[in-house]
Formats: structure tokens, C-alpha cells, sequence
């Protein structure tokens, strides 16, 4: 049964939230590799998750996760070269991967076609291929890393889109966010499949949305609201000042 309750742990401060996320990543992939062999995630972009990125690729993070039973997938996607600082994958790419020993054929990076609908479906294929799939035929990721912004967009599903209610299609394209570019983003039945999902969140800003979104009894849903994993839970790990409205 899933966790109906969110699990929500509180660090100090920014390096601190940074720390967490880390281990949890961590146990996660290790717990998963001593029961099947293997690991599935899927990451964010952002700025929020760069210290945690920084620290998988430093001692101890970089020798004791088993790197090469892990396979890593993107949540979202600026459609941007690689080399763009806008890029999640890139911005990954530089923060640890290059220097983790992750093989290359595990790691899929989104597509960065503009607009493509062939591209979003080449996208969830490879999901289908590679990814465990529930008793739906469903991809399902061990754990999914998500942020939120100030308008109460995850991943990159936006207020009032219709990507919101998308409810058949694993990877779509959009438009929308800062900077406001093409994307490809998971959508919902995704999202909703994982074992876990992460929401990795940092700095005063955002407190206000954490508490509504948090707020059971909040009117307004939001794109984050909907993310409630069928068979899964639910983490929300915040700093001091992202937790500063509960």
C-alpha cells in the first residue's frame, strides 16, 4: 500500500538539503541493486539539485554506489544543445557524470527536437524497452527526483496546460517556464507509477507554494498536487527555508 501521509525531513540549510538527497539517492540505488540487480531513476534539472549532483560525484558517493547496475533517465528537457547551461542533461553531465563510472549506454539523455511528437515517442520506447514496467505494462522508476517552482510546475507541467491532463502519452512536448523554450517533459501516468518520488526544495521563495502545496485542504490544485503515486511514496526533503511556512 503507499504511503498516503508525505515523508518530510528538514535540513538545516542549503548544503545540508544537498547532503540528503545524496544518501538517499544512494541507499536507494544500493537497496535496489541487492534486490534485482539493477536501478532506475530519473532526474531532474534546475538549480536546486546541483549540490546534490556535485556531491554523487565526490567520495563517498562516487565509489559506493554501484554505478553500473544503475540506468538514468530525465524527468524534463530544455530544448537546448548539451552545451547550453540551460540543459538539465549537460548540467548533469558536468556536475557528475563524467566522472562516476556510469556506462554510457545507460544514460538517456531526453530528446532536444523542438516540438517533436516523433521524438517524445522515440523517448518512450526507450522507457518501454529498458525500465521494468508494472502490472499495467507502466515504466516504474525506483525513485524519480522532482523540484516545484513558484507557480506550482513539476517536471515541466505547467499551470493550466493541457500536458496536465494528459493521461496516455509517457513523454510529451511543451512549451513553457524560465526560460520560456520548447521542452519535453514525463507526464502524470509516469510520475504516478515510481516506487518514489522525490521533491528536492530550497530557499525562502518557494515556502509559500511548499505550504500550499502541502495544505490538504488547499482549493487551487496545482500541477505538483497531482503527483500521488498509485503504489508508492511520496518524500519531500526541504531546507530551513523552504519549510519556513509550515
Amino acid at each position: 500500500m503507499p504511503n498516503q501521509s508525505p515523508i518530510i525531513q528538514i535540513a538545516e540549510d542549503a548544503s545540508g538539503l544537498a547532503r540528503l538527497g545524496a544518501a538517499l539517492f544512494a541507499a536507494t540505488i544500493r537497496s535496489e541493486v541487492d534486490k534485482k540487480g539493477s536501478a532506475f531513476v530519473a532526474l531532474s534539472g534546475g538549480s536546486t539539485p546541483r549540490a546534490m549532483h556535485r556531491l554523487l560525484g565526490q567520495p563517498p558517493h562516487r565509489r559506493d554506489i554501484p554505478w553500473h547496475r544503475l540506468y538514468l533517465f530525465w524527468v524534463d528537457e530544455r530544448c537546448v544543445p548539451h552545451t547550453d547551461g540551460a540543459s538539465n542533461f549537460g548540467a548533469a553531465r558536468w556536475d557528475f557524470l563524467e566522472s562516476v563510472d556510469i556506462p554510457r549506454d545507460h544514460i538517456y539523455p531526453m530528446p532536444t527536437e523542438p516540438g517533436s511528437k516523433e521524438a517524445a515517442q522515440a523517448y518512450a520506447k526507450e522507457l518501454e524497452k529498458t525500465v521494468p514496467k508494472n502490472h499495467e505494462g507502466v515504466p516504474c522508476f525506483d525513485i524519480i527526483f522532482l523540484g516545484i517552482g513558484e507557480d506550482g510546475h513539476t517536471a515541466s507541467l505547467f499551470p493550466n496546460h493541457d500536458a496536465l491532463a494528459e493521461d496516455a502519452r509517457w513523454i510529451v512536448p511543451v512549451q513553457g517556464g524560465h526560460p520560456f523554450v520548447d521542452r519535453f517533459t514525463m507526464t502524470f501516468p509516469i510520475l504516478n507509477t515510481a516506487k518514489q518520488v522525490v521533491f528536492l526544495v530550497s530557499g525562502t521563495p518557494k515556502a509559500t507554494m511548499v505550504k500550499q502545496i502541502l495544505d490538504s485542504g488547499t482549493k487551487r490544485p496545482l500541477p505538483a498536487h497531482q503527483v500521488r503515486p498509485v503504489s508508492g511514496n511520496v518524500t519531500w526533503l526541504l531546507d530551513k527555508n523552504a519549510a519556513s511556512g509550515l
